[in-house]
């Protein structure tokens, strides 16, 4: 991974102060990501680390704000009816894409609708259920131009949902809810994605994409709030090992690293105090468990076993350095509408070699003898990821299940989880799209592409659809909360870690503001001298 291109002379001292030429004065940005994306069509997109992409090159009828609050975005303006079942947006006569074309709800009507064809397999498609028919046009019972979505005129759009969505407005800001030129894309094809090609409507254009080693975009002219954007071109690069973007931060060669080596965290603390970025955040690290695959690891019994011998604390203080907090459930606390009380797994707790016993108990009530079980682990490349499970893996020796660890890369590895591919035991991580708690159980409802365990359970479905369509927010609250103890009855998934953001900010980074969604639109940031 390259940093910067060769440079020498007044031009290094130029580029090291931000900036391309001293007479250009081109301000330019390197942010370090996660992982490269797997693609830049939102529509087949499913990780932070391609919405970060995504919302500097688009904008949406909302956004978020520098504190992750929602704000007008294309739209200046809605109205919501009484029943709760139509949002009428206005959208802006200024709003351009980046080619000059005006931004019309005709582009949002057809993003809309493509991500609901079938053929387009969009794994996230799921995200907008609540809109009127979008569940059955996924699945083929419903044509597309069924769905409750309508372009009034050129500039208002209105949306029709199923029921009353308390967070659809926030649910708007995801990346499933972009626009698309529909021109660029019906004439290309899949090459809509192209640099030189590519037509966007955010605050950046992709001027290149070189896999593996950096994406870069520049300030796009058309944007329709230009003139406050104060970063005119961003370089984004990957590392999927953390400590090497740590070692370019500290060079001066990358002002933001979206995430950091747990092991170095002491030594972070106390050589980049100003630096360094920790702030709750709307997540949860758990371990799918294929529940389909035939043997032990069908058996409820077996995967509370594994549950049971997981020392969560352990893992939150010694690999992840108290940058993560133990979870004994899947939906993270703090969340908004939800129960006073949520449910949690009993044993959170039981003293962890009382633990070890029950759970030894359990697999020899499953038929599981001391030794005779073997799991893959599988998890993304990442020290942190490497780590937790190598401590799992240990773990497990505890109650004679012994363990195999296999590393996959990045790009490539939430596909081979949607897409049914083979494993035992995974890692895993979801980041709420919106402060709901349906936005975490609905991974586990039969049919849902995140549904990496396979798991399937006909009450818990049922509950699902039951507070899809429940009006009063007590009542489906506590719908959830059943819902939730059917799941954690059963653990297909183990949760095991509630998130935290960590980041690397460089001083001379202005703007960045810690919030829980973790959201930093490179719009609403500056550099320094």
């Amino acid at each position: 991974m390259t940093a910067h291109p060769f440079r020498t002379g007044l031009c290094a001292l130029a580029l090291l102060a931000g900036t391309t030429t001293l007479a250009s004065a081109q301000v330019t940005l390197v942010r370090g990501n996660d992982t490269d994306p797997a693609t830049l069509d939102h529509h087949l997109t499913s990780t932070v680390a391609e919405s970060r992409i995504l919302h500097d090159l688009y904008e949406g009828l909302v956004i978020q704000n520098a504190k992750g609050e929602v704000e007008p975005g294309d739209a200046e303006s809605w109205e919501i009816s009484e029943d709760g079942l139509t949002y009428t947006f206005k959208l802006r006569q200024d709003a351009k894409w980046s080619n000059g074309d005006p931004v019309t709800a005709g582009d949002y009507l057809f993003a809309f609708r493509r991500i609901m064809t079938p053929a387009t397999a969009a794994g996230y498609a799921s995200i907008l259920f609540p809109v009127l028919n979008a569940e059955a046009i996924t699945a083929g019972e419903k044509q597309p131009d069924e769905l409750g979505v309508e372009a009034v005129d050129d500039h208002t759009l209105k949306i029709t949902l199923n029921a009353p969505t308390p967070y659809f407005l926030e649910l708007l800001t995801h990346q499933t809810a972009l626009p698309l030129h529909q021109t660029t894309v019906e004439a290309e094809g899949a090459n809509f994605t192209r640099a030189g090609v590519m037509v966007t409507n955010g605050a950046y254009m992709l001027e290149s994409f070189t896999p593996n080693d950096k994406i870069v975009m520049v300030k796009n002219p058309n944007f329709r709030d230009a003139d406050t954007v104060q970063i005119d071109r961003i370089e984004w690069t990957p590392f999927e090992d953390r400590a090497t973007c740590l070692r370019r931060f500290e060079a001066g060669e990358v002002q933001i690293c979206s995430d950091v080596p747990a092991e170095q965290m002491s030594y972070m603390r106390e050589n980049l105090p100003t630096n360094l970025r920790i702030a709750p955040y709307l997540g949860t690290y758990y371990l799918p468990v294929k529940t389909t695959n035939e043997g032990p690891l069908s058996d409820p019994r077996v995967r509370q076993a594994i549950s049971m011998v997981i020392d969560r604390d352990f893992i939150a203080e010694e690999v992840w350095q108290e940058t993560m907090l133990p979870a004994y459930s899947l939906v993270p606390p703090g969340i908004a509408n939800y129960v006073a009380e949520p449910p949690m797994l009993d044993y959170a707790e039981t003293d962890l070699l009382d633990r070890e016993d029950q759970a030894k108990a359990l697999l020899e009530e499953a038929g599981v003898a001391e030794g005779s079980l073997t799991l893959d682990l599988r998890y993304n490349t990442s020290e942190n990821n490497k780590n937790t499970m190598t401590a799992v893996a240990d773990m497990l020796k505890n109650i004679g299940i012994n363990a195999t660890l296999n590393e996959m890369e990045g790009a490539g590895y939430f596909n081979y989880l949607r897409e049914d591919g083979p494993f035992d035991m995974v890692r895993a991580g979801w980041i709420g799209d919106y402060s709901d708690p349906q936005n975490f159980l609905y991974l586990n409802q039969s049919g849902v592409s995140f549904n990496y365990s396979k798991w399937t359970n006909e009450e818990y479905d049922r509950l699902m659809q039951e507070a899809s369509t429940t009006l009063d927010l007590s009542a489906r609250a506590e719908i959830l909360a059943d819902a939730e103890r059917i799941f954690l009855a059963e653990v297909p998934s183990i949760p095991i870690l509630t998130y935290s953001s960590r980041a690397l900010v460089a001083d001379r980074v202005q703007g960045w503001e810690d919030n829980l969604p973790d959201v930093h639109y490179t719009r609403w940031l500056s550099l320094s001298e």
